[in-house]
């Protein structure tokens, strides 16, 4: 037999005198004394039987008392509560208000009987709430400025009481104040930095439990603050310029800003330089080694900067950044009119980004610049034009973006232009949709077209 059923029967043959009677939350028991002592276990077995059976709506009365009379129970009245409450605000339009109100009193009356337990902390219980009020309560500005606040409770706890969501859910929020007005781009770098700070702790103390939800979280923030509109490059210089002097040999920081930085584009910034350098110094990276190209870019020293971009590349474990890096390094190559390590640059771009338009759109200019040099007759320096389309043609099929539909359909115009004429491929013998192969540099196999 139930416990709380046995306690049940027990107490209805011992009630005393109702002048004795006492309710838990008077005096601190469990149960309370006397009358309030059967009321509470009898209301325990009755709401608990109907929670059993998922029959919400019974169970809410007799829990109610419960929950009035006798906090200390146990910690199920509150985790039943809001199964309950959280039932019943779907099923019960008429009163969701109300049991809304409970949803709050429930986290606070907890965190008051039992908020020092060290698996389920204040701090862990204010974040859970803050999360109840983003799912049930009203979005406005009183609303975020209160789970944003339930939410920095949440996140002064133990890292193994801090929940990815209560990131996710805090980044969320505060960008959500600064697109209407209620704060400033100040205070959503800050909590990006913040963000960025605790989840390793996050991560490193949950375990491989919680690495997938780390690490979804990890990417939404990202997400959140690339699109908070806040992350501008005059921002970010503002606010982290002065705290270089005394960051110069901060690993951590340089590392994050220096990310935050290139993240946001701004590698034009000096203060990306200068932490790139410092960076480098310290410990080299992808991300400061691309930050020195830069620099050195903007100082006209191309050698230097195709050597840092080398190292870049080296370090790079992101395929998509060392595709990047490989396309940002075969536009250097291309300025010094080195048409076939350019190439080569731009076909790893390629391989590490295949759906990606913007380098098979270099590879048809590289092929378009150096089609000139190719052969002796003039249909065989018209031959790399064709090789130049087929790639335009496939930027156009792997890339949707308006951008590169709009140059690709621009250059195939211009570059079909240069195709030797019906008369000149007839006199040569070639047929039009003949197969073709173009030499030089550019070494592969394209269609005769004749010019229309």
């Amino acid at each position: 037999m139930n416990i709380f059923k046995i306690l049940a029967a027990t107490a209805l043959l011992t009630i005393p005198v109702a002048s004795m009677a006492q309710k838990g939350v008077e005096d601190g028991s469990k149960y309370g004394h006397g009358e309030d002592s059967v009321t509470c276990i009898m209301n325990l077995v009755q709401y608990g039987d109907q929670v059993k059976m998922k029959n919400y709506k019974d169970a809410y009365e007799p829990w109610k008392i419960v929950f009035e009379q006798c906090p200390l129970a146990k910690v199920g009245i509150y985790t039943d509560g809001l199964k309950i409450m959280k039932a019943l605000i779907k099923s019960d339009k008429a009163n969701q208000n109300t049991y809304y109100d409970f949803i709050l009193k429930i986290y606070d009356q907890r965190a008051k009987y039992f908020g020092s337990n060290k698996k389920y902390p204040t701090s862990y219980l204010m974040g859970m709430k803050a999360l109840d009020i983003v799912a049930f309560g009203p979005n406005d500005k009183a609303t975020r400025a209160e789970v944003i606040g339930l939410l920095e409770t949440a996140l002064t706890g133990s890292p193994t009481t801090i929940q990815p969501a209560f990131l996710q859910t805090y980044m969320t929020q505060v960008a959500s104040q600064y697109s209407n007005d209620e704060t400033s781009a100040e205070a959503v770098v800050n909590a990006y930095v913040k963000c960025c700070e605790i989840m390793p702790k996050v991560e490193q103390a949950g375990g491989d439990k919680l690495k997938e939800a780390v690490a979804t979280s990890k990417d939404n923030i990202e997400q959140i603050f690339a699109h908070s509109g806040a992350a501008d490059c005059a921002t970010l210089e503002k606010i982290f310029s002065p705290q270089l002097a005394a960051n110069k040999s901060n690993e951590a920081w340089l590392k994050r800003i220096n990310k935050l930085l290139g993240n946001g584009d701004c590698t034009d910034s000096d203060l990306f330089y200068a932490t790139s350098e410092e960076l480098h110094k310290i410990a080299p990276e992808a991300s400061s080694a691309r930050g020195l190209a830069k620099m050195y870019l903007k100082q006209n020293d191309i050698e230097k900067s195709i050597s840092y971009y080398e190292e870049a590349i080296k370090l790079e474990e992101d395929g998509n950044l060392k595709g990047k890096y490989y396309y940002e390094m075969a536009f250097l190559l291309f300025s010094t009119n080195n048409l076939s390590a350019a190439k080569n640059a731009t076909v790893n771009a390629i391989q590490l980004r295949g759906d990606w338009g913007a380098p098979y759109i270099l590879l048809a200019k590289l092929y378009a610049t150096g089609a000139r040099n190719i052969g002796e007759k003039d249909y065989e320096k018209k031959a790399g034009y064709w090789a130049a389309v087929d790639k335009l043609v496939k930027a156009k099929s792997i890339d949707s973006s308006e951008a590169i539909q709009k140059e690709a359909t621009d250059l195939i115009r211009q570059y079909s232009q240069y195709f030797p004429s019906k008369e000149d491929l007839f006199f040569e013998g070639i047929k039009d949709g003949a197969s073709y192969h173009v030499g030089g540099f550019i070494n592969e196999n394209t269609t005769v077209r004749a010019k229309k």
